[in-house]
């Protein structure tokens, strides 16, 4: 018997506008669809009415399929000669457990192919005016997660994130942003030190809010997850750069076209 494929496709950061032509595709012609919790609902439009969707989204604290299953079930779906789209938000190699899961499927020797997608990392800030890197503010930027902050054993060095990294863009970090902010002042990053913090970015329910390590916990503590933080001189380019607050009202026109889905078929 002849397996099937697994495709590990980024659904990118939200805005359904951002999935690249190749995914596009594959999501048109897969078999089955395993989805994430942050894969825009209008993506799963353009799949097939007779493909299979598997919703397997995990929120923090709470996971509903355990990985080792998904693990599983992709590499059961293959032996059967399915072909796959697991269909992932962001990029499936930015925090994602893409790689996991591509380890997974090679040792089970399953066909895979890698589409990578637009990452939250780049994009929300874009979305919100800021501009990773400047000539004038910063010539380097970290991705980390947030998660770390809390951890007694963290794989982050916090000492040198704060005082040998320009821009740091945080993921997941919302409900450790007190902890963040504790740990980047302690480690010599100034209390002025301009921070963003960025909800469901890319969205027409986006909301910014601007401060600095000194106030941000407090400007902040409304907003709910998913959220993304910009810490760095570049957040001071927000309001003037903020082309998409100046254009909301045509992006929520635009999404709820029906006539503006992309047909690379």
């Amino acid at each position: 018997m002849r397996f099937g494929k697994v495709y590990l496709v980024g659904a990118g950061p939200g805005d359904p506008g951002l999935m690249t032509v190749r995914g596009l595709r594959l999501l048109r012609h897969a078999h089955v669809v395993v989805y994430d919790q942050l894969v825009n609902p209008v993506l799963l439009e353009d799949v097939s009415v007779h493909a299979e969707r598997i919703f397997v989204g995990k929120k923090a604290g709470h996971h509903c399929i355990a990985q080792s299953e998904i693990n599983s079930g992709l590499i059961n779906y293959a032996r059967r000669g399915f072909e796959v789209v697991r269909l992932k938000g962001g990029d499936p190699f930015v925090f994602g457990r893409g790689g996991e899961e591509a380890e997974a499927l090679a040792d089970a020797g399953i066909a895979f192919e890698i589409v990578p997608g637009v990452s939250s990392a780049v994009a929300v800030p874009a979305y919100a005016g800021i501009p990773l890197t400047h000539r004038n503010y910063a010539s380097s930027f970290a991705v980390v997660t947030g998660h770390e902050a809390v951890k007694s054993k963290s794989s982050i060095d916090w000492a040198k994130l704060a005082t040998a990294v320009d821009t740091l863009v945080i993921l997941m970090g919302l409900h450790n942003l007190p902890a963040i902010v504790a740990k980047l002042v302690a480690h010599g990053r100034a209390p002025e030190t301009p921070v963003a913090v960025i909800h469901r970015g890319t969205t027409e329910q986006q909301q910014t809010v601007i401060g600095t390590l000194a106030d941000i916990v407090e400007k902040s503590a409304a907003l709910k997850a998913p959220a993304l933080i910009v810490v760095g001189e570049v957040v001071c380019l927000a309001n003037k750069l903020d082309w998409f607050g100046l254009d909301r009202v045509e992006f929520a026109k635009v999404k709820s076209t029906p006539s503006n889905h992309l047909d690379v078929s």
